[in-house]
């Protein structure tokens, strides 16, 4: 069976995110997960702290042969997703009519290892900025005295998409409102 829908389209446009938004989003978020595939046909998701940056999301692992730089090796298409949930609401009267706000983005792209020192540099300096940005720790800038013992990927977006779920108003949500989508909701009591 193909599946003919294009990689990445969202069904609910009125969800979607636009470009600028899906942008913003990923430079904010803290926590993203890597998809990769292996030579074995095994799919692996791992979670890193990454920048968004140029255009590109770059991230890092430790110099060794572990499953994610083998895959990444092997082929370089990847997914990469960022989320974060929001409030959890009800929308009706029945337990399942519940749902939550979130936000989400997924690129879709293909990673190489970064092998420019100045690049992975500019890397390092903005992973600093956006994860130990406090001053008052009193440690030597711009050392990175292990940055040979790391691996830095890049990942070039071919297609991003970003969706999110607001929070209804008060009024708009059970009970003042009851916009269950259980079927046969009225015949139970």
């Amino acid at each position: 069976m193909t599946d003919s829908t294009p990689r990445g389209q969202i069904r609910r446009q009125d969800k979607a995110m636009t470009r600028p938004e899906a942008e913003a989003f990923l430079a904010a978020a803290f926590c993203g997960r890597t998809g990769t595939l292996g030579p074995d046909g095994y799919p692996y998701v791992v979670p890193n702290l990454f920048t968004w940056q140029d255009g590109q999301v770059y991230l890092h692992t430790a110099r060794y042969e572990g499953h994610f730089l083998t895959n990444v090796r092997f082929h370089d298409q990847v997914s990469f997703e960022v989320d974060e949930p929001g409030e959890i609401f009800p929308y009706g009267h029945i337990e399942c009519d519940t749902s939550v706000s979130y936000r989400s983005v997924i690129v879709f792209g293909r990673i190489r290892i970064v092998e420019d020192v100045d690049e992975k540099v500019r890397f390092y300096r903005a992973f600093m900025d956006k994860y130990a940005p406090e001053d008052s720790w009193s440690r030597e800038k711009d050392s990175f005295p292990r940055i040979s013992g790391t691996v830095v990927y890049a990942i070039t977006p071919e297609h991003i998409t970003g969706k999110q779920g607001h929070l209804p108003r008060l009024s708009d949500r059970w009970p003042a409102k009851n916009t269950t989508a259980s079927p046969h909701w009225q015949q139970r009591k």
